[in-house]
């Protein structure tokens, strides 16, 4: 039967906390009354929880499918793969680590029923470092005046999704994007609602400072220009105020003569545009490098096996794959 909820659900080395997580992931979705099922994505992870999946699917093999990937492909490539998987009309997204309460779950199914079809989260009270909170606020705001992507929480991987949604992201071949965002672009009806948030069941976060400032730049050079039109209008202001500065200068160098007066004030100058140059190069650098690995052409991620019943009842692992 084809299920009306499906859960899907990224696993990297969480070997510590996935008991926690299936004690209370599985009683909250029986407790919703409706045909469900739950994808987990093993993404290459180097400790034992692609044995502790595979056992899981053993014990509910009924509402458990378990895809294994033959390496690490990060969070939103587990996710996609995820979403090619799942067969639910409404799709949720959750983060194994129990930060994101399952029993909130029913919360969300409840809206999408009210006619939306893209329900994002935001948590009530933020149970991580002081740094990470601020430094997601203030990349919330960048990300909404440069995108005019509105996401209140954009780190937050509860949420809920369409199936109409989920059809148009399984038709997308880009190599680097940001979920939430690239369903948010194709939703007819998104809302948000406000959900609990706690401490991480075990273990510690996937996420480091250089993994949140790349996941950023995916999003702002994966949905806008405005970067490089920013950069291309300092540019030309700055190209105006050297040409100004010259002008200056030589006309103090026919009144005044030769000067060596504020020398190390042009140095600072010259090594400021040449800092803001640099910087341009680099930002170039992520839309080419961008351009670069989506014309080569290379699977996204590749699937090494997918533990799933049959219809008849008998556990099946399906062929390995490459997803382009």
């Amino acid at each position: 039967m084809k299920p009306e909820l499906s859960v899907v659900i990224p696993v990297y080395n969480e070997e510590a906390g996935l008991a926690k997580l299936f004690a209370r992931l599985y009683p909250a979705l029986d407790a919703l009354g409706l045909a469900y099922e739950i994808v987990f994505i093993n993404d290459g992870s180097r400790d034992r929880s692609a044995a502790i999946l595979a056992d899981q699917f053993r014990d509910r093999p009924d509402v458990t499918r378990v895809v294994l990937f033959n390496g690490n492909y990060g969070q939103h490539m587990a996710i996609l793969a995820g979403f090619e998987a799942t067969r639910g009309e409404i799709v949720v997204t959750l983060d194994a680590d129990l930060q994101n309460p399952p029993e909130e779950i029913g919360n969300l199914i409840a809206k999408v029923r009210e006619g939306y079809d893209y329900v994002g989260s935001i948590r009530r009270e933020r149970q991580d470092s002081a740094w990470r909170t601020h430094a997601s606020r203030m990349m919330n705001r960048l990300r909404e005046r440069i995108t005019h992507i509105k996401m209140t929480d954009q780190g937050n991987m509860l949420r809920a999704y369409g199936r109409n949604v989920i059809d148009l992201i399984n038709q997308c071949s880009e190599v680097n994007t940001f979920i939430p965002a690239l369903a948010y672009t194709f939703s007819r009806n998104p809302t948000e609602i406000v959900v609990e948030h706690e401490e991480r069941a075990a273990g510690e976060s996937k996420y480091s400072f250089y993994s949140l400032i790349r996941l950023n730049f995916d999003l702002v050079t994966g949905f806008s220009l405005v970067p490089l039109q920013f950069f291309s209008m300092l540019g030309i202001g700055l190209s105006f105020l050297s040409a100004a500065l010259f002008i200056l200068l030589l006309i103090r160098r026919f009144i005044l003569g030769a000067e060596v007066e504020g020398v190390f004030t042009l140095f600072a100058i010259t090594f400021f545009l040449m800092g803001v140059i640099l910087f341009g190069i680099g930002l170039v650098g992520e839309y080419v490098g961008r351009i670069y690995q989506q014309v080569r052409g290379r699977p996204r991620y590749v699937v090494q096996t997918v533990l799933q019943q049959t219809a008849d009842q008998k556990i099946q692992p399906a062929r390995s794959s490459a997803r382009i």
